[in-house]
């Protein structure tokens, strides 16, 4: 089939306009949720903090160029980038949202353990992990989509696995139980928390060899890694009358 333009057709008919990327990046630190952020090193917003994310190049697609921002902007390897977490959001196209011209941006989301603090790179100046709780305004439209990926991730908290991609290879159930508490803001009953989880089936899988110390006093506890379900049946809902 011939991909060739139609004869007569005109490009230069229509206002150019352009397409980015942004990515809300989140992690669990020290019991809290954290979104990574880069510092604008360019203007519009120069010296702002904003989501990482940049320009969709001609011969590139947005989730590669999604994951290839990510590494620029952030000083992550293009393998540990390329490894992460990544589903796309939704698409903002407000024509006032970039100063600079029509810009139509498509958002991702990404979730990912812990990792070193990121370094600037590309045109970022700076890169860091943020409280997601403790944010300032940051630059063109990112409060909302970050507000939309914060939504979009608790939802999906309670019908999928994705709670696994912020936790290590190995984790314990406390742990897992901490990734939900923090992205939905609430306390879970340790007792029925655990029973859910282990008659879910493929949900997590038990992790042969010794157990792992946490830190109290009571024994160490038992590790799991990701089992190869993707739903949850059934879903495990949040506490009713509680949300993010």
């Amino acid at each position: 089939m011939s991909t060739a333009a139609p004869a007569g057709y005109d490009p230069h008919a229509f206002e150019p306009f352009a397409v980015t990327v942004d990515l809300a990046v989140f992690t669990v630190r020290g019991g809290r949720l954290h979104v990574l952020l880069v510092e604008r090193g360019e203007d519009p917003y120069k010296g702002h903090w904003a989501l990482p994310g940049g320009f969709v190049l001609p011969r590139e697609s947005a989730e590669s160029a999604a994951r290839r921002e990510l590494a620029e902007e952030t000083g992550l390897t293009e393998d540990t980038a390329g490894a992460l977490h990544l589903e796309q959001l939704r698409t903002y196209s407000d024509p006032d949202r970039d100063p600079r011209m029509r810009v139509v941006s498509v958002a991702y989301a990404a979730l990912v353990p812990d990792l070193p603090e990121p370094r600037g790179g590309g045109d970022a100046a700076g890169a860091r992990w943020w409280d997601a709780g403790a944010l300032g305004p940051l630059a063109f439209d990112h409060d909302r989509i970050l507000a939309d990926a914060h939504d979009r991730i608790g939802a999906k908290l309670e019908y999928s696995c994705l709670a696994t991609a912020f936790c290590p290879p190995e984790f314990t159930l406390g742990e897992l139980q901490q990734v939900y508490e923090t992205v939905w803001g609430v306390e879970l009953d340790r007792p029925n928390f655990r029973r859910k989880v282990l008659t879910t089936p493929g949900f997590v899988q038990a992790v042969e060899g010794s157990p792992r110390r946490t830190g109290g006093r009571g024994k160490p506890a038992a590790l799991y890694r990701a089992g190869a379900a993707t739903a949850l049946h059934p879903p495990l809902l949040r506490p009713e009358g509680r949300s993010t």
